[in-house]
C-alpha cells in the first residue's frame, strides 16, 4: 500500500567517533545511555548510518527504500536519482578533529571517491573555538610535506575563530579542522569519502596511530584557496515580527534561517525537498491532517510532495530554524 506523503521524523543513527563528547545528548535531552556520540546522522541515505522513520505511517521504513517508492515525490527532481543527495549531521568536537580533505566533483572523477562539499552551521562555541579552513598564503606542497612529517602543518593552517550562529563553507578541496569546543549542523553531499592528513600526534583506542591518507590527499587539495571560509548572511524579508536570511547558497544546496515569532505558513512549487532543523525552541508542524511537535534538536524531512506547512511557535518563546533546499 502506497501511503501519502508527510514531514517525516528519523532515528538519529549515532557515530561514536574518539574526539566527540555528549553535548548533542545533554543539549537535546535524547534519551540515549552515557557514552561518545561524536556525530548524529540526522537525515542519512548511507548503510552506515541509514535513516528510518519513526513517525506516522511509514514508521520503521528505511529511506532508501522511500526514494526508490516514491522518487520524485519525495525528492523533488526529475529524473529521480536513486539515493538522497545531502546528509544532515549534528557534530559535536569536544576535541580537535584530524586535518582532512575531500574531493570535489572533478577530483571525485578523476581519481575515484565521493565528492564532498560541505557547510556548518555554529549552534554553540566554547571561548576561544576556531576551525581550520585552507592554507596560508604561500603554502605549497613541499612546505605541506615538511610540516606533516615535522608535525607542525598547523603553522600553515588559516584559523578562523568560530561562534554560535557563524556559517563555515567548506568546498571539496579545502584543507579543513574543526577545532575544540563547537556544536555544529552539517549539511554535506552524500559523501563519506574522508582523506586523513594530520592527527595532531594522537592515537587511537587501540594505541597506535589512525591511518594517514597523504597522497590522495595532495591530488584533491586546492593549493590556491583564497575564498573567505565564513559566509556573511543575507536578509531575505522581515514579515514583522517574523524574519528570513540567507546564510548560503551553492549549486549543491542552500540554508535559510527563519526566526518565528508568529505562526509563519510556508507554500512552495514541489521541485526540492526541505529539511527543518529546530535549532533552540519547540515548534508545531502542520500540513495537510498532520501535526508534529518539533523539539529543540529536531530535524524534520519535507518531501517535495508537500507544498503547504505552517509552523507555529511556542507563544512564550521565538524559535529559530534552519531550512535546507536541494
Amino acid at each position: 500500500m502506497m501511503h501519502r506523503l508527510y514531514p517525516l521524523l528519523f532515528q538519529p543513527a549515532y557515530q561514536h567517533y574518539m574526539w566527540g563528547g555528549d553535548e548533542i545528548i545533554r543539549r537535546f535531552h535524547r534519551n540515549e545511555p552515557p557514552g561518545v556520540y561524536a556525530e548524529s546522522w540526522e537525515v542519512s541515505d548511507r548503510p552506515e548510518g541509514m535513516s528510518v522513520v519513526r513517525n506516522g505511517p511509514l514508521q520503521g521504513e528505511e529511506l532508501s527504500s522511500l526514494i526508490q517508492r516514491y522518487g520524485s515525490e519525495l525528492l523533488g527532481v526529475d529524473p529521480p536519482t536513486d539515493r538522497f543527495p545531502l546528509l544532515i549531521k549534528l557534530i559535536d568536537a569536544r576535541e580537535t578533529l584530524s586535518v582532512q580533505v575531500h574531493p570535489d566533483d572533478e577530483t571525485a572523477q578523476r581519481y575515484g571517491g565521493e565528492a564532498k562539499t560541505e557547510m556548518w552551521y555554529v549552534l554553540d562555541a566554547a571561548p576561544g573555538a576556531c576551525v581550520y579552513a585552507g592554507l596560508k598564503s604561500g603554502a605549497d606542497e613541499a612546505a605541506f610535506r615538511q610540516g606533516v612529517e615535522a608535525q607542525t602543518l598547523d603553522a600553515l593552517l588559516e584559523e578562523v575563530s568560530v561562534q554560535a550562529g557563524d556559517v563555515v563553507f567548506m568546498p571539496g578541496g579545502r584543507v579543513h579542522a574543526i577545532g575544540a569546543g563547537s556544536l555544529l549542523l552539517e549539511v554535506q553531499q552524500n559523501s563519506n569519502t574522508t582523506y586523513r592528513i594530520y592527527d595532531w600526534g594522537r592515537v587511537g583506542s587501540d594505541g597506535t596511530p589512525r591511518d594517514l591518507h597523504l597522497e590522495q590527499a595532495i591530488r584533491v587539495m586546492r593549493w590556491q584557496d583564497n575564498a573567505p571560509a565564513k559566509i556573511v548572511p543575507r536578509r531575505l524579508e522581515s514579515a514583522e515580527p517574523n524574519e528570513r536570511w540567507e546564510l548560503l547558497a551553492c549549486p549543491l544546496f542552500r540554508m535559510e534561517r527563519l526566526t518565528i515569532r508568529q505562526p509563519w505558513s510556508a507554500a512552495h512549487d514541489g521541485r526540492s525537498f526541505q529539511i527543518l532543523f529546530a535549532a533552540d525552541a519547540p515548534l508545531e508542524l502542520e500540513a495537510g491532517d498532520q501535526t508534529i511537535q518539533l523539539p529543540p534538536g529536531t530535524t524534520c524531512l519535507i518531501p517535495a510532495a508537500v507544498t503547504k506547512y505552517q509552523l507555529r511557535p511556542d507563544p512564550t518563546a521565538p524559535a529559530t530554524v534552519l531550512r535546507i533546499t536541494g
